[in-house]
């Protein structure tokens, strides 16, 4: 189930600050020596069968992407343990990069995600 870690919400960010009890914001999370940038979203605003629930994940003050280590933090603040979540490679077609290093987690409302056999992951 998604949630949001509201010890970490930014209530007075220009565009996404938000209120305790909002499932959506923007989020700073400390990771070790970085803090990460989050925009996060339950997906409620869009029609019932087309639900993401989706985090945008950005290291402050580096241009890297962020680390494995740090998308599982992101992860684990936003979702259960037993959620599959995913990162998507979309078509090259369709492919939108506004912001190189950032990467997104993603998880269907109206869907339960497949997945590989457990000896594949």
């Amino acid at each position: 189930m998604f949630h949001v870690p509201n010890a970490y919400r930014l209530r007075d960010h220009e565009v996404f600050g938000t209120k305790p009890g909002d499932n959506f914001g923007a989020f700073t999370i400390p990771a070790g020596a970085v803090q990460l940038s989050v925009i996060a979203d339950d997906g409620a605003m869009l029609p019932s069968h087309a639900q993401w629930e989706h985090v945008s994940v950005h290291v402050q003050g580096e241009a890297r992407t962020p680390t494995w280590e740090e998308m599982s933090l992101v992860k684990s603040l936003f979702w259960d343990a037993e959620d599959a979540v995913i990162q998507i490679h979309p078509p090259k077609s369709t492919y939108v990069n506004i912001h190189p290093s950032t990467l997104h987690l993603w998880r269907s409302v109206s869907a339960r995600q497949p997945l590989p056999p457990t000896i594949l992951v």
